[in-house]
């Protein structure tokens, strides 16, 4: 059996655990959150490491792309930097190619019509990949990352106005703590305290990192589409009570709940046997056709 580990700084009480059979290989695959504390969760994967076959990092990035650019975070690299021996990854190598066969997925199985929708995209530089895809199949997208990771009202409308921001901005803001970005620990299950509602009532799909559009969510998404990645039982719920009428998570459906994609493309890599930077696109494109994975599609209101 192989086993996959995700080691998180988000919020220990969603952490879950799985069997599940990929490729005729059983899997062991489970999440350990370590409520927001960089030190922990590096002693974690020091812990894990060389005792398991794959260790995804949640909760983080190490990496963030604009257009051909990746920009690395500071804390993003120590925690990476913690895995010696066993292959280690944060999602972001699969995104670029899961997350785009998703938004296809939207248009030719569900039969969603992307062009002109009006789709608030609360992140965009760790879910590029997605961003770009649904660029290209002409919704209307409104890029969060400043409103939502830096509380500036600055909406951004175009993929070419945004790649420039990025350029101007990331290089500094990358060595700042991951805390300043992103929600992490207890302050993943504390309720939604709405901001910005606007750009969520004018939007008919919200898409991007679920805890991203979760800390700022008004009351009511009456009759949107939620395009996110990971959600337990209890979000799903959540999501239903507020009017949300489809949701759809990246990632298929694991033991009554979607991992992040940091989980299924550690699964990968141990599948592959490969390091993560021997890995290529065309590699997640050859194990994800086998899989048949697809995203989870649940019809709430």
């Amino acid at each position: 059996m192989k086993t996959v580990v995700s080691v998180s700084l988000g919020s220990s009480t969603r952490d879950h655990r799985a069997q599940v059979t990929l490729m005729g290989e059983p899997f062991d695959i489970s999440r350990i959150g370590t409520d927001g504390k960089l030190d922990a969760a590096i002693a974690k994967v020091k812990e894990l490491d060389g005792h398991v076959d794959a260790i995804g990092l949640g909760g983080i990035d190490v990496y963030l792309y604009a257009g051909k650019h990746r920009y690395a975070l500071r804390d993003g690299l120590r925690l990476l930097e913690a895995a010696k021996t066993t292959p280690a990854v944060d999602g972001s190598g699969l995104k670029n190619t899961l997350e785009r066969e998703a938004v296809r997925f939207m248009q030719n199985d569900l039969g969603i019509a992307l062009r002109g929708k009006k789709v608030l995209m609360v992140s965009a530089l760790d879910r590029f990949g997605m961003a770009q895809a649904l660029v290209d199949a002409g919704a209307d997208v409104l890029f969060g990352d400043f409103i939502f990771a830096l509380d500036l009202d600055k909406p951004v409308r175009g993929l070419h106005e945004f790649e420039e921001l990025a350029e101007k901005y990331l290089p500094d803001a990358c060595k700042l703590p991951f805390q300043f970005f992103y929600p992490t620990g207890k302050k993943q299950e504390k309720p939604p305290e709405p901001k910005y509602p606007q750009y969520y009532e004018e939007a008919e799909i919200i898409a991007g990192d679920f805890h991203f559009m979760r800390q700022f969510m008004p009351d009511r998404l009456d009759g949107k589409i939620v395009f996110t990645n990971t959600v337990t039982p209890a979000n799903v719920d959540e999501l239903r009570q507020r009017g949300v009428a489809m949701l759809i998570t990246t990632t298929p459906d694991f033991g009554g709940r979607s991992f992040g994609t940091n989980v299924i493309e550690a699964a990968l890599l141990a599948l592959l046997g490969k390091k993560w930077a021997d890995v290529t696109p065309e590699d997640y494109e050859r194990v994800l056709h086998e899989l048949h994975l697809t995203p989870r599609v649940i019809t709430l209101n």
